[in-house]
């Protein structure tokens, strides 16, 4: 039989007096205050002060008295190895002074009192260690030293996640008690309320607003506004076309998605950059307005945490993983990513983003993400029509306000319709109309989103059949027959038959019969809205997989249709046609 080492030995004849201690106090509430145990928890707190914390919060909720132990330990606390705990402990008093709560990832929060208003900073941030150093200096004249900080903004750190309360923290846009908030980012971290009856600035909030870096301040909105005062910065030649960019922008304006993707597209001098920074600067104002694309979750991860729209620049193509990634993000799911120098911790994501992509080519092929987006193609500008970026931007600078107010009263008249819009048959992105039809009576004629919605996929739907080699094949195997059953080997062939050799040469086209079946399933969305259904199933005693395609009827093909009329009593609004025959509202009648 071995014998016991050493330490064995010695940890059986003095046990750990901490160990089990939380327990002890259920039955004997006099457990922490003997002095081995006194020493122990005065030993912790020098040693690891975060570890210590945790401890303390775990015996106050056993009942322990924390405050008489912490007199107690005081009386009884000896050498702290060298490390100065006054600071420490200077500067978790100091700390009490702070509202501290938890996010749900547990992430750590400090509301802190700041010149008459309330900000909101994660304990981990600049923005509250430099609170908390000013407040250390006002106290005592002096600065901590590194070590006695991040031991006490480890302690703070703790009582906020396992003592504060869990609270949901945004970033530009919020929802509360059927309300919509907007954080304008200004130095006195004021917010636009809006609801039914209208909007205003407010200086008290309810929720809870982070600032990321690189944030910038909104305009402050003035009521009474056109939003044909956006029109001019936009290079839009249809008024289609310019309807959909203003409900992506009402979207943007919602605390959830659904958010569809806006994708631009044309040739160089079509002002595509300078479109995507107006729409930025209008909804979400940040010092670097656009960015490349992403070449890793991470990246996507890190920008949607630190921003409320998401804008790409000069995308030239879209690999399939990155283009799934942003179809997930436009219309919410979760992201883990593992943290950084950790192997197992993760850190998540779980929310919508709003995004604008844009690029000369056609580098949405996907159905997936085409599914999402809005598709615009933009003209190019004559030299006698072009501006100065300097005038260009002096004038949005100036008409941004009335913008901003002008989309915020077709807000407060979304909130007040919501409840009672109903379509007769939902689009694909069906929250996002449901919005836009809402909030449309500000703005223009009922109805006329959706017929430029409807109209806008129309276009994407054949684009996007065509620019797919497999889905192009479909179609026109379908063009002579109303029915074709048989399985993936035998599709295959048959799409094999209705391609040139240098298609099936491509990387597009798939290899293989599984490779076939999933690209099939891409597609059947989109050829679906083009009358050709296509099912996957089992026949036979064999349980033979078979895929089924047929050629609907015209009057079964999808379609969205005309919102019904809402239920609540509004004003008839006078109407004008628009260049392309959409009926829009004066720029002048202002509701």
């Amino acid at each position: 039989m071995t014998g016991k080492s050493e330490a064995q030995n010695a940890a059986e004849e003095f046990p750990d007096p901490l160990d089990g201690l939380i327990g002890r106090v259920l039955d004997d509430p006099g457990a922490p205050f003997v002095p081995e145990v006194l020493e122990g928890l005065s030993a912790l707190k020098g040693e690891d002060r975060a570890a210590f914390e945790v401890l303390r919060v775990g015996l106050k909720k056993a009942g322990c008295r924390v405050t008489a132990l912490d007199d107690a330990m005081a009386e009884e606390k000896g050498g702290t190895g060298g490390r100065d705990p006054s600071q420490a402990d200077i500067l978790i008093d100091l700390a009490a002074g702070a509202y501290l709560f938890h996010a749900s990832d547990g992430t750590g929060y400090a509301d802190l009192e700041i010149n008459g208003h309330r900000e909101t900073w994660p304990i981990r941030s600049t923005g509250f260690k430099d609170w908390l150093v000013h407040q250390y200096y006002c106290e005592t004249g002096g600065a901590p030293n590194n070590e006695a900080f991040n031991s006490a903004r480890g302690a703070i750190q703790a009582r906020a996640r396992f003592d504060g309360p869990q609270m949901d923290v945004n970033i530009r846009v919020a929802g509360h008690d059927g309300k919509l908030y907007l954080d304008l980012t200004d130095d006195d971290w004021r917010a636009v309320e809006i609801d039914g009856d209208g909007w205003r600035i407010i200086d008290e909030l309810p929720v809870r607003f982070r600032r990321a870096a690189g944030m910038q301040p909104l305009p402050v909105p003035i009521p009474g506004g056109s939003i044909e005062s956006l029109r001019p910065f936009l290079n839009v030649g249809k008024d289609y076309d310019f309807v959909l960019v203003v409900a992506w922008a009402l979207a943007v304006l919602r605390d959830r998605g659904p958010y569809p993707v806006i994708v631009l597209a044309g040739e160089q001098g079509t002002a595509k950059s300078t479109f995507s920074a107006i729409l930025r600067a209008l909804l979400d104002p940040n010092t670097a307005p656009l960015r490349a694309l992403s070449r890793e979750d991470r990246e996507l991860f890190i920008a949607a945490t630190n921003g409320h729209v998401l804008t790409f620049d000069n995308v030239s193509g879209l690999p399939g993983w990155i283009s799934d990634t942003l179809a997930r993000l436009a219309t919410g799911g979760g992201f883990a990513v593992r943290q950084l120098y950790t192997d197992q911790d993760e850190v998540l994501f779980d929310a919508a983003r709003p995004i604008v992509l844009n690029g000369i080519e056609d580098f949405v092929t996907r159905p997936d993400l085409a599914d999402r987006a809005i598709f615009l193609t933009l003209e190019p500008i004559s030299e006698k029509h072009r501006r100065s970026e300097g005038e260009l931007w002096a004038a949005f600078d100036k008409a941004c306000p009335e913008i901003l107010g002008a989309l915020l009263d077709a807000v407060s008249l979304g909130l007040l319709r919501l409840p009672d819009t109903k379509l007769e048959k939902l689009p694909r992105m069906a929250d996002f109309a449901l919005w836009a039809t809402a909030c449309e009576g500000a703005l223009w004629g009922e109805g006329t989103f959706l017929r430029a919605y409807a109209g806008n996929r129309d276009e994407a739907v054949d684009s996007i059949i065509e620019g797919d080699p497999v889905g192009s094949a479909v179609r026109s195997l379908m063009k002579s027959r109303t029915e074709w059953t048989g399985t993936a080997t035998d599709l295959l062939e048959a799409l094999s038959e209705e391609v040139s050799e240098t298609v099936r040469r491509g990387k597009a086209w798939p290899a293989t019969p599984r490779g076939l079946s999933g690209k099939v399933r891409r597609a059947a969305t989109f050829l679906r809205k083009l009358g050709i259904d296509i099912s996957f199933g089992k026949e036979g005693r064999a349980k033979t997989r078979v895929i089924r395609i047929l050629c609907m009827p015209e009057d079964a093909v999808t379609e969205p249709s005309a919102p019904s009329a809402p239920s609540v009593k509004q004003e008839k609004l006078p109407l004008g046609n628009g260049a392309d025959g959409v009926p829009l509202r004066p720029a002048d009648a202002n509701g």
